[in-house]
């Protein structure tokens, strides 16, 4: 498979799959966006950290958020907060940004996919990846803040480990 645009092609180091109810989605990571929070994913789902994970807040038209063990938005991993690794990759459907609180510093294992363009968030969130494959998977994650009865990560892996 070629790469497309400034993506890093078929690497499989540099991909995730996230396995959800409906089906696998395929992450392209872009460690030349953001190399220590490309790190920071692919070292959480190597250990496990994200299988079970709910997705805590899930709004139409505009994205999922997961990556909290506590299910809540206000849990993370046992790793420090990693630097804001601003960029100017546009944030549109499909784009993975981390989460953070007010400070730019403060992100951790939290994330969102992108359902629709936010291009109010660009510049101000770390861009760290892209579906490239199974959008329509992420498209069927159950609505809410909190959803009622959340969707789940059943498993997240870095596709070098799944060979």
């Amino acid at each position: 498979m070629p790469a497309t645009g400034s993506a890093q092609g078929s690497d499989p180091e540099n991909t995730l799959y996230l396995d959800l109810k409906d089906g696998r989605v395929v992450i392209q990571l872009r460690p030349d966006l953001a190399p220590a929070h490309v790190e920071r994913i692919k070292k959480l789902a190597r250990a496990g950290f994200y299988d079970g994970i709910v997705f805590h807040r899930v709004i139409d038209g505009f994205m999922a958020q997961t990556g909290d063990p506590t299910g809540t938005g206000r849990g993370g991993s046992n790793e420090p907060d990693l630097k804001a690794e601003f960029s100017s990759e546009p944030y549109k459907r499909g784009t993975i940004g981390m989460a953070r609180t007010n400070d730019p510093n403060s992100a951790n294992s939290q994330f969102f996919i992108m359902f629709g363009d936010g291009s109010f968030l660009n510049g101000k969130y770390t861009v760290w990846g892209e579906v490239v494959d199974g959008m329509e998977f992420v498209d069927n994650i159950t609505r809410g803040e909190p959803p009622a009865n959340p969707d789940k990560i059943i498993k997240m892996h870095v596709a070098a480990d799944a060979q």
